[in-house]
């Protein structure tokens, strides 16, 4: 009877998912933001705006178009065996509509990153399993902001909206007849129905320009939590054999409730210096509530119902029993404070092209408690260095009285080594050894009309 079980638990098994799941708060949003380390709130001004800060769309001074595209290749180890997490690719763009409406700056703007991979992903682990929590799934979501937002005042911007991430929800059925014998001889047939959905979260920020040289900024991103609720149905007959006569039926009933996405609420505070007409350097101080993370084991409730023959079981053949329930360990994470620093040079200025230099850091401690018990969330403190280039061409065709902006970045996100020691020592993980590195290279072409 052990293969009507193993079937069964194979129909799905959502024991746990990857939970971080955001590309553009792993990455940036555009070449500019993520040469500069992510600090762009209070001086961002394109499209890229409708994640850094909704507020920096009113600062547009035309009608901008942006489109790229980015690839971070993820070489994450545990105990020298590269980790296989899939690499972060797809396009980036979005657009950028600045207007007047009752004689008040206004502005529209718009943002997306399409992985080219997958829309959404779901990747079940038992807890116990060595897995890089804030990597391995996160990445793998359509990306989706639009944001309006307004210049009530020369020296005050304000905006918001609304972000949206791909989700995921399904159900599995297989019905047929299983000789128990005879696994290999099984007829079944099985039918999947899933849907693709949205969840949205609210974003708002603010913009406060204290002189020309010097500005400040506030950004809230809101919480959302993707739900996975899964279900799976297995029901059919049981035989000895093909041929032989019908022993019994059995149904089975998997329901899971699990969490396979988590963003916590972030608050921003951000400035920024123009030093001098060539240099301008900024700082954005990020506040993470990961201590409202929510465990991505799932909750199973099974039931299971193989009625006995007449007759009784044969000699050798026993039931399976129903699987007993998952005790979900807590994963208590701790709030973090994320600090990114930026710094822009205008290299050279002519007539009709300017060049720039750019380079950022970021600092981004794990939010995950050391793992000395029985689960097995992996993380390591991120360094993250970027450098980029940029190039405005201005008036290139009569045309096209605006401008065209080139721009390119490059990121090392270094995940120093370090070893988990398990606090007993007949743990069957064990003391392991983690870290690794991750390269992120993009640009994107901004027009502007």
């Amino acid at each position: 009877m052990r293969p009507l079980g193993a079937l069964a638990l194979v129909a799905f098994v959502a024991i746990a998912s990857e939970a971080r799941a955001n590309p553009v708060d792993a990455f940036g949003l555009g070449s500019r933001g993520t040469a500069m380390g992510g600090a762009q709130a209070a001086d961002v001004s394109d499209f890229s705006a409708n994640y850094y800060n909704p507020a920096g769309l009113a600062r547009a001074p035309k009608l901008e178009l942006s489109l790229g595209y980015m690839g971070a290749d993820q070489s994450l180890y545990v105990n020298g065996v590269n980790s296989g997490i899939d690499p972060v690719k797809g396009l980036v763009g979005g657009v950028v509509a600045p207007g007047r409406v009752f004689g008040i700056p206004f502005a529209f703007g718009l943002a997306i990153f399409l992985p080219d991979d997958f829309l959404s992903r779901v990747n079940a682990l038992p807890q116990d399993q060595p897995r890089w929590e804030l990597y391995a799934n996160r990445n793998q979501r359509l990306y989706i902001a639009a944001n309006v937002a307004i210049s009530p005042l020369p020296w005050l911007q304000v905006g918001g909206g609304i972000a949206f991430m791909a989700a995921t929800s399904g159900t599995l059925g297989i019905t047929g007849s299983l000789p128990v014998l005879q696994a290999a001889n099984a007829e079944l047939r099985h039918e999947v129905d899933a849907d693709l959905t949205a969840i949205r979260y609210p974003q708002v920020g603010a913009r406060v320009e204290l002189s020309r040289n010097v500005a400040l900024a506030f950004v809230y991103r809101g919480q959302f939590s993707e739900k996975l609720d899964l279900h799976a149905i297995l029901s059919g007959g049981i035989t000895l054999t093909p041929t032989t006569p019908l022993l019994t039926t059995a149904y089975y009933n998997l329901e899971t409730i699990s969490v396979s996405a988590f963003l916590p609420q972030q608050a921003v505070l951000g400035a920024s210096w123009q030093i001098t007409p060539n240099l301008r350097t900024n700082l954005d101080l990020t506040y993470v509530n990961w201590s409202a993370y929510v465990s991505p084991v799932a909750s199973i409730n099974v039931k299971l119902n193989i009625p006995p023959p007449s007759f009784g079981w044969p000699p050798g053949i026993a039931p399976p029993t129903t699987p007993a329930p998952t005790t979900i360990l807590p994963l208590n994470m701790n709030d973090t404070l994320v600090p990114h620093l930026g710094i822009e040079w205008r290299a050279l200025e002519r007539p009709k092209w300017e060049g720039f230099v750019r380079g950022g850091y970021e600092y981004d401690k794990s939010p995950i408690p050391a793992q000395t018990g029985s689960t097995n969330y992996i993380d390591r403190d991120r360094h993250a260095f970027s450098f980029g280039l940029g190039l405005r061409l201005m008036q290139v065709l009569r045309e096209l009285p605006g401008d065209i902006r080139l721009d390119g970045h490059v990121q090392l996100s270094a995940l120093f080594d370090g070893t988990t020691v398990k606090s007993s020592p007949a743990d069957y993980v064990g003391d392991y050894v983690a870290g690794g590195h991750i390269w992120n290279v993009g640009g994107n072409v901004t027009v502007g009309f």
